[in-house]
C-alpha cells in the first residue's frame, strides 16, 4: 500500500530543516515519514540528500530521495550501513542546503531558458553545476552569447517566481502551458501546480513540481556553455553557473 507523505517543499522550498515521524520502512530499507522537506527525484530534478537526526543525537545519512508507487509517496534511501529508525520515531530532517539551493537556482534558470527559446522540450536534466534542456528545433540561428544575454536580462530584471494552482480543466483549455513535447503533467487529482514568473505570470507559467527560488536575481550569473546538435531536429542547450567565458 502506498503512503501519502506531506511534501513540505511544495509550500516552502526554503525549508531546510523539519520534523517528521516514521510511518514505514520498506523492504529495501527505505524510510517513509508522515511529512518531509526532502524533494524526491522527479521532472529532471535530483532528489535531496542530507541526514536525519535522532533524539539521541545520532545521525542517519540519506543518500537519495525517490518517489514510490505514486508521486505522493516519498522514500528516503539511507546510505550504506546506517542504523534504521523505529516505526513511530520522531526525527529532525536536515537537507544538504547548499546543494538544494544550487538546484533551485538551476531549475529556475531552466524555466528562463524556455522563455528565451520557446520551442517544444524533448528532454531536460537539472544539475548542481550544469543543466541541460533539449529542444525540438530543426534550425537555430542564435549562439551562446545571444542566448546568454537574453537569459541574464531576465535574471537581472528580478521577476518574482511563485506557485499557483489551476484545475485540470483550465490546463486542458490552455494546452500551450505545457512545454514538454512528450511528457504530460500528472493527472487525476483535479489540480495542477503552475510555476509562474513575472507579475501575474506574464513572463512564464508552466506545470512543474520542482523547487525554485522566489526572485530571478537569486539565480545569479549563468551562461550557455554549449549548444549541441542531437539528431536531425534536437538541439541541446547546456546551462552553467558563472559569466560567459571570454572567447
Amino acid at each position: 500500500m502506498a503512503h501519502t507523505v506531506k511534501a513540505l517543499f511544495r509550500e516552502d522550498a526554503y525549508l531546510s530543516v523539519a520534523e517528521g515521524t516514521v510511518v514505514a520502512i520498506n523492504e529495501r530499507g527505505g524510510i517513509i515519514l508522515d511529512q518531509t522537506c526532502f524533494y524526491a527525484t522527479s521532472g529532471g530534478q535530483p532528489g535531496d540528500i542530507g541526514f536525519f537526526e535522532r533524539q539521541d543525537g545520532s545521525k542517519i545519512e540519506i543518500a537519495a530521495t525517490i518517489c514510490g508507487e505514486t508521486k505522493d509517496e516519498i522514500i528516503h534511501v539511507p546510505a550504506a550501513n546506517q542504523q534504521l529508525p523505529e516505526i513511530g520515531e520522531q526525527l529532525t530532517l536536515h537537507i544538504d542546503w547548499d546543494r538544494r539551493y544550487k538546484l533551485m537556482r538551476m531549475h529556475t534558470a531552466c524555466h528562463l531558458l524556455t522563455v528565451v527559446c520557446p520551442y517544444p522540450i524533448t528532454g531536460a536534466s537539472v544539475g548542481e553545476e550544469e543543466s541541460r534542456i533539449d529542444f525540438d528545433v530543426p534550425d537555430f540561428d542564435g549562439d551562446k552569447a545571444s542566448v546568454t544575454e537574453e537569459l541574464m536580462r531576465l535574471v537581472e530584471a528580478n521577476h518574482p517566481v511563485f506557485v499557483r494552482t489551476i484545475s485540470e480543466a483550465e490546463l486542458a483549455a490552455n494546452p500551450g502551458l505545457v512545454k514538454s513535447k512528450n511528457v504530460r503533467p500528472p493527472s487525476g487529482t483535479g489540480q495542477i501546480r503552475l510555476v509562474c514568473i513575472g507579475e501575474d505570470g506574464t513572463v512564464d507559467s508552466q506545470p512543474c513540481g520542482g523547487t525554485h527560488v522566489t526572485e530571478t536575481k537569486e539565480v545569479g550569473d549563468i551562461h550557455i556553455g554549449k549548444i549541441e546538435k542531437k539528431g536531425r531536429e534536437n538541439r541541446r542547450f547546456r546551462i552553467r553557473f558563472g559569466p560567459l567565458p571570454a572567447a
